[in-house]
C-alpha cells in the first residue's frame, strides 16, 4: 500500500512538473514586447526591430549613451546647493 501511494505520489508531481515546463516553454516563445523608452529620448535607435540579440545590443548601447551623458553633466558642489 506504501508504494501503491508513492506512485500515485510520483505520478502527481511529474504531471505538476510537466505542466510547469509547459507554461515556461510557451512563455519563452512568446513575441518580445517593446521597449519603453526614457521621454525625450526619441529616434530611430529608440524602436527595438530585430531579433532578441539585436534588441539586447541596442538596449546595452542605449544604457551606454544615457551613463555617458550624465558623466558629461556637472555634479552640484555644496556651496551651490547654499545659495
Amino acid at each position: 500500500m506504501r508504494a501503491l501511494f508513492g506512485l500515485v505520489g510520483l505520478v502527481v508531481v511529474l504531471a505538476i512538473v510537466g505542466l510547469l515546463a509547459k507554461k515556461q516553454l510557451a512563455a519563452t516563445s512568446a513575441p518580445v514586447p517593446a521597449l519603453q523608452t526614457a521621454t525625450g529620448a526619441a529616434g530611430p535607435a529608440s524602436v527595438p526591430t530585430g531579433t532578441v540579440r539585436e534588441q539586447s545590443q541596442q538596449m546595452q548601447q542605449q544604457v551606454k549613451q544615457q551613463v555617458e551623458g550624465l558623466m558629461q553633466q556637472a555634479r552640484p558642489m555644496p556651496e551651490d546647493e547654499k545659495k
